[in-house]
């Protein structure tokens, strides 16, 4: 018997109780869909109001041992820290911004790590499309040159 047939062998009397018997987590897969990045548009460094936005990450699980879960970690991105996280501008420029797990803007979406939270981790649905929103904020009040401002996260998937 290998150790791949005792991991399997293990995980089938686990679940047995349960009234299910998983054959085999060698296929189980999850995966992204898509992504859609928020988009903050125009951003005026005059405004009182913080500049709001969204977006979304669609994942998809498929063949997934029953009771699996799905976690979902954003990097710090540029900034290296997520308190705050900073938008690169032109000739050095930066602007402030995080990304939120709730539409009040107060969970920050990170890794579970320094006072952030990560998705998950919940149950697969298996076979679905489940779309998680991001909101996003630029607080007011920033100096800012005109110009593009970008950042890059990692997003890490574990299941």
């Amino acid at each position: 018997m290998t150790s791949h047939d005792i991991l399997n062998h293990a995980r089938a009397l686990a679940v047995l109780g349960m009234g299910l018997l998983s054959t085999s987590a060698a296929h189980a897969v999850c995966r992204f869909q898509s992504t859609v990045g928020p988009s903050f548009g125009t951003y005026t460094s005059t405004a009182t109001l913080p500049l709001d936005t969204t977006g979304s990450i669609t994942y998809r699980c498929d063949s997934q041992p029953l009771l699996s879960t799905v976690t979902i970690d954003l990097s710090e991105g540029s900034a290296g820290s997520y308190l705050p996280r900073r938008l690169q501008g032109p000739a050095g420029s930066t602007l402030n911004y995080n990304l939120y797990q709730d539409a009040s803007r107060l969970l920050i979406w990170g890794n579970g790590a320094l006072g952030t939270l990560r998705y998950g981790p919940v149950l697969c649905v298996n076979g679905a499309d489940v779309t998680v929103p991001i909101y996003a904020r630029i607080p007011a009040g920033q100096a800012a040159s005109a110009g593009s401002y970008s950042d890059t996260l990692v997003i890490t998937m574990t299941f």
